[in-house]
């Protein structure tokens, strides 16, 4: 079977093929490498699209993922490959956390430590040398993309779940220019005000909550002052963590209502949950949206 091979011409940071399918004409596959930012062996997926082989500065889109997947979940069970192959868009998809460590504490619930990152950059201990999810998302690895695979990185798209969507979001506010737009499915929309996101800031932040603002979409909305900025947020209304408070996209909408600045389309979807099952029925709109923005 043929291989898929990566842009050697500026291989710098190098990547291993851990796996490869051929899937809609492109290839899913799944690399490693070694993150100097989280000092570990961490693993993305890779959708090449059929495009990828004779066309050259595809453009791209990262999506990160919720509470305890790894970078198999969105692969497996969101059909996104059939819009990609579609649109000609590479997509990347990191795990949610550093592995290979056993701190204290580190594996003991399901929303916090391993497979719940939550896209800070941590400054407490033991978390501050390893969890810096922040800056890995953002800086290493659109590095490592751009240096292995013919890309355009002035054709970037940023997507995401639930605790994904919260981390796509503050990429994107973070980050004015680096995503010409922005995808959310049920995200954590203010987590300095939900239990969620209370326990990670404390563990991963400390108790001062002025430095929690930094990573709260509700926030950072608030505060941008960049390009105009498209974003498309989903929600099931039938979302359990919806009514239980952990998610609070209202907070989110009414910041953004505020701010001339960015442009947000928020559409609560009557009848669905917070699964997969909501992820893949709107999968096709969001690829149609961000192919807008990229393509």
């Amino acid at each position: 079977q043929r291989r898929v091979r990566a842009n050697n011409l500026r291989m710098s940071k190098p990547i291993k093929l851990v796996s490869q399918s051929k899937c809609y004409g492109g290839f899913q596959c799944v690399y490693e490498h070694e993150s100097s930012i989280l000092k570990c062996t961490m693993k993305f997926g890779c959708y090449l699209p059929p495009q990828h082989e004779k066309k050259k500065n595809l453009p791209i889109v990262y999506y990160l993922s919720g509470l305890t997947c790894t970078e198999q979940n969105y692969i497996m069970k969101s059909g996104f490959q059939r819009y990609a192959a579609k649109h000609g868009i590479v997509v990347i998809n990191p795990d949610t956390s550093p592995r290979g460590f056993d701190l204290p504490g580190e594996h003991e619930s399901y929303d916090f430590g391993s497979g719940a990152g939550f896209y800070v950059n941590a400054t407490e201990e033991p978390w501050k040398t390893n969890y810096r999810m922040y800056s890995y998302v953002t800086g290493e690895l659109p590095t490592v993309i751009s240096s292995n695979f013919n890309v355009n990185v002035g054709k970037s798209a940023i997507s995401g779940h639930s605790m994904g969507g919260h981390g796509a979001l503050i990429a994107a506010l973070r980050n004015p220019g680096k995503y010409k737009c922005c995808s959310v499915f049920a995200p954590i929309s203010n987590p300095s005000e939900c239990p969620w996101g209370q326990k990670a800031f404390s563990g991963y932040l400390g108790d001062n909550k002025s430095a929690w603002k930094q990573y709260d979409a509700t926030f950072t909305a608030k505060e941008y002052d960049g390009p105009k900025l498209e974003i498309l947020l989903d929600q099931g209304e039938d979302d359990p963590y919806l009514n239980d408070k952990q998610l609070l996209p209202e907070n989110f909408a009414n910041a953004c209502s505020n701010n001339k600045l960015i442009n947000l389309n928020f559409r609560m979807q009557p009848g669905y949950d917070h699964g997969y099952f909501f992820i893949m029925s709107f999968m096709e709109d969001h690829f149609n949206f961000m192919a807008k923005h990229i393509c």
